[in-house]
This record gives structure tokens, sequence and C-alpha cells, in this order.
């Protein structure tokens, strides 16, 4: 993916409040948050402890950047996480060692799996008793080493502004990852002349941006010659902010596009020629259009378990063009035949005046037949709320800018399908970890980017308990984020697994009885929350919350308790074994 210097340009350096700027010589600490400067980093999202005690001291005199103290490091790194992808810059968490870095490990997987940029700063014992079993030591570099896509421990203060300018190019170049920076307490105290390079220094480390001319050619040349050619749009042409290229591609050769789940929003599902999601919970016509295509042009994208089931019948009379920046990512699952190494944007920009009309008419009227007789739909006969509506009706009530987030589960797949979104970086989710618990602190995160629209967590009453301690973030920050809480008392995609293929034993993932009063739990907080039992105050309820300022607003909507997501494709089965 690009840098975010190739993406957009650097951003207007604004005034500081901060003694350090006229100093030469610092402490650690002090290096740390003038390299952060450096980086123009407004937000980071973390946790005190005995090492860190000195960055947060320097830290206490700084307008920016600005410390937003979470209340679990978990919750630190997916705020992080969430900031990152609502505002294409890396996200920054800062926390202690020992058991605070530990914590850090579930979101530093998460934003591994979904290719997400963000510095993680952990304190360290002491570099005289690193290896003795001190005092909340422990090698979080070996723990994250399989998680991370590179991780420092700094043994000299010298080191540290280039380490750091080291970790944000690592972070957002090629295909963007987390980076972890662990600080010993005497690094942090240690003092140096400050200087921050220019530019990253990595001969060994040069990803490639711009793909192979003639690669792209001959797959603009496929395209053309293919009569049911079909778009697999992933969550890497967000990444890379392709979305425009992509629908003028499309538009241009008559191509219809279908996204996996971290795709969507690349491209506008209100277009004729959106199939919407596909894979396991994809749309009817989305798995079918794959299964009977003749080109599939994957695009920033993977080819995991959950869109292909059965690999070896997926997409099985098509030919195959795949565009990643990460070459590792290619022939990997499948076997392609027009591999194309590069940023997804800078290769469409290159595509689009090679590209032709393609002779698609016949194809995209078989395409309009399949929405017609396999269409997108609930029953809801108006007697109960079910939870399709209620996101049905947060799109009609706040619109295509706002910024949703979905932790996981049945609600997350359910937003998938009936949201309808239509522009880039307004659906966040966790995609390859599948972490519950990310979306309520990620909203967080995406809230304190400053995105034009609202921004609104859905979220399950069991991965909303994981990290509901968050709620005092988001009311200190004072946040207008709204939560939606699509409470059906059950683990809801587990049970739904135990019924289709377990017999229908519900094995601990009843929570009607334990749950607690979200309405008192919020407000116990300094929140506001609302209550809705009824199917008529859906709407005025969610136009309540978002005429709400200055404060969250949690909404504890009773759904229908049995409700399922359909279509579903059973596991390692293929697109014609679809359930509707």
């Amino acid at each position: 993916m690009p840098t975010v210097k190739d993406q957009k340009p650097k951003r207007k350096k604004r005034p500081e409040i901060n003694p350090l700027l006229d100093k030469k010589v610092l402490t650690g600490s002090e290096v740390m948050i003038r390299s952060l400067i450096e980086e123009d980093v407004d937000f980071i999202f973390g946790y005190p402890g005995g090492v860190v005690i000195p960055v947060f001291d320097k830290i206490y005199n700084v307008s920016r950047p600005k410390l937003v103290l979470c209340r679990h490091e978990q919750g630190a790194q997916h705020m992080a996480d969430g900031y990152a992808r609502a505002s294409g810059r890396p996200g920054v968490c800062l926390v202690t060692s020992g058991p605070a870095a530990t914590n850090l490990v579930t979101g530093i997987a998460t934003s591994y799996m979904d290719s997400i940029p963000v510095v993680h700063f952990t304190g360290q014992v002491a570099t005289t008793a690193i290896g003795n079993d001190a005092f909340q030591e422990v090698d979080i570099i070996g723990i994250t080493r399989p998680i991370t896509k590179h991780s420092y421990l700094v043994r000299n203060v010298e080191d540290l502004a280039a380490t750091i300018k080291e970790a944000f190019y690592i972070a957002t170049t090629g295909r963007p990852g987390p980076v972890l920076i662990d600080m010993p307490k005497d690094v942090l105290l240690s003092e140096c002349e400050f200087e921050y390079p220019e530019e990253a220094d990595m001969p060994g480390y040069k990803p490639t941006r711009h793909g192979h001319v003639q690669q792209i050619k001959k797959a603009a040349e496929a395209m053309a010659g293919a009569r049911r050619p079909v778009f697999y749009v992933g969550g890497g042409a967000v990444l890379s902010d392709c979305s425009q290229e992509l629908t003028k591609i499309a538009r241009k050769a008559k191509i219809p596009v279908t996204t996996t789940l971290l795709g969507l929003g690349a491209f506008p599902e209100n277009d004729p020629l959106s199939l919407g999601m596909l894979g396991m919970h994809g749309t009817w016509y989305s798995n079918m259009a794959v299964n009977e295509a003749d080109l599939v042009i994957a695009v920033g994208s993977r080819y995991d378990d959950r869109v292909t089931g059965k690999v070896d019948a997926f997409a099985a009379k098509a030919g195959h063009i795949h565009i990643d920046v990460d070459p590792a990512s290619i022939s990997k699952n499948i076997k392609v035949d027009y591999p194309i190494v590069g940023d997804c944007r800078s290769v469409l920009q290159k595509m689009l005046p090679m590209v032709k009309k393609s002779d698609t008419a016949e194809w995209l009227k078989l395409i309009g037949h399949w929405k017609e007789s396999h269409p997108l739909k609930y029953d809801d006969d108006g007697t109960v709320i079910k939870p399709q509506y209620v996101i049905e009706k947060i799109h009609e009530v706040c619109g295509d800018d706002t910024v949703v987030v979905s932790d996981v589960g049945q609600h997350q797949m359910w937003t998938a399908l009936h949201y309808n979104f239509v522009k880039p970086r307004t659906h966040i989710t966790s995609g390859g970890l599948g972490t519950m618990g990310f979306g309520f602190p990620a909203a967080i995160g995406a809230a304190l980017s400053g995105p034009k629209g609202k921004v609104v967590a859905i979220v399950g009453d069991g991965g909303f308990q994981m990290t509901c301690q968050e709620v005092a973030t988001a009311v200190s920050q004072r946040l207008e984020v709204i939560v939606c809480i699509l409470n059906n008392g059950f683990l809801g995609m587990v049970r739904q697994w135990q019924e289709l293929f377990f017999g229908k034993r519900y094995s601990h993932t009843c929570l009607e009885y334990t749950n607690p009063d979200f309405v008192k739990l919020v407000e116990a907080y300094g929140a506001k929350g609302l209550r809705v039992t009824k199917r008529e105050d859906v709407v005025p309820t969610l136009r309540e919350a978002a005429g709400t300022r200055n404060m969250p607003v949690f909404i504890d909507f009773r759904t229908y308790r049995h409700e399922n997501v359909f279509p579903m494709i059973p596991p390692g089965k293929m697109a014609t074994d679809i359930i509707e």
C-alpha cells in the first residue's frame, strides 16, 4: 500500500505548546514525544505504569500529541486501530511493561491480520535487568514477533529517534501493519542530542509500488476479452484509497463488482454493478457470479477461506488476475494467471487508460435475473424487532457519511449485508481475526479521527461486555458516538452454528439471564442510555440519539432472539451449497 506521504500531501504543521521544542539535549522520554511531533501524530492511546512514568511526566505539559487515557490496554490498541482505519494515518498506543504489554497482544494480532498501521510503544525493565525475571519483565518482542510487521528493542537512547522514524515508515509502506518499539527504563531516562532523520534509511526494505506495465497491459487485454468477468475487491483497495479508480474502471468496462467484508465501501453498493459482499454470508448472486465467472479480477484481496470455501471449487471456470502489494499473498491460496505486484491505486491508475468496454451485456442480464429471483431478504411480520430492520433504519437516519464500526458476530454480518455502504472508510470491523470486543473501542478511535459524519458502533450484548469499561473513555472525551447494542441474549453466531450443526444443543451461549441492565450500566459512567422494546420506537430513538451532543449514547435494542444470518455457505462447502 502507499505510504501516507504517497497518498496525501503532508499536513501543515500546527503551533505547539511544548517546552521540549527549544531543547537540544533530551531524555529518551522527550525524544519519543519530539519524534511523534515530527511524525505529526495527534493522539496517543495509552495507560500509565511504572516504567513509562517518565514519558507520562513529559506529556503533562505538551499540547500535542494528546494522550487519550483508556481503561484497559486492549482498548487502547483497538482505539489506535480504529483511528488508523478511519483516517488512513497510523495509530499510536503507549503502555508500560509486563502485563500491560501482553494486554496488547489480541489487538496487535487484529491489526496484523487486517494490515492496519499501528505503532506500539511498550515499556521494558532496564537493560541491566533484562533476562533476570525482573518485576513486570516479559519478552514482548518474542511474544509478538509472529503478529508484528517488525519490532525493536531499543538499547541506546541515541538510536531511539531513528528507530521511531523507521517504525512509522515500515508500518505505512508496502503491506501496512503493526510495529512495536520496546523501550527500557534506563533508555527513557538517559540523555542525548536530538536529531530526527528526514528519511528512513533501510536499504533492505524496498516495497514494490507501481506494478509491471506489461503485466497490467495483459490484464487489461484479458478483461476486454472476457464475457463473464467479475471484480473481487478486498480490504487492500480501501487501504490504498483506490475507490475512485476502481469505480471508473468497473463502469468503463461494464464489469460487476463484489467485495469482501473488509472491502465494503470500496465500490458504491447503490451502483447497478454492485453485487454486495461474497463468501460464507455473502449474497446469493455474488457467490453465483464468482462461481460462473470466466475471469476474476482480485484487487487487494487474499482469497481467504471465508470467501473461497472449498478451495478447489472456487471460481473453477475462471482465469485470475491478482493485484496486491504483498507478493506473498499472490498465488498463496489460489493459483493466478496474471500476477501484478504493486499498490492497488498505482496499478489501477495505469490500467484505467488501457481498459476497454467488455462484451458483458448478456452477463449483466443474467446477474440482473439472479438479483430478482434471489434477492437479499429476511422475514419480518412487524411484530418483533428484527436486527436487519434496525440496521436499515440506522442507515436511513444517519446517512452515507456515517462511519459504522461493527463488532464480531451475527450483527457484523447483518451490518455487512443490510447497511448498503457507498463510501470507503465508512465500514470498520475486525475481519481476519474476528475479535469480539473490538467494535466499541475502535469506534472511539474512529470518532477522534474527525470523520465528516456520525460514528455508530453496532455491537452484540456479548462482545460489548468484553470492553465496556471504555464507556469511561468515551464519556471523558465527550464523544458523540452512538452505540447500538443488538441485544438478543445470546452469543448469536455460536448459537446459530449450534442450531444448524450441533443438534440445537445451546451449550453456554445463552446470556439472557446474566446480562446487566445496559442502560443503568452506561448511565453509571455518565453516558446516555436508551432502551427500545417496540418496533415503532426504533426510528424515534435513533433520531434522539443522533441529536444528542457532547456525550455518547447507548441504545439497548431488544431484538428477536432466534434470528439467523442468511445466506450461508456451510463450512467446507461450495457456492452451489448456499442456504438462503
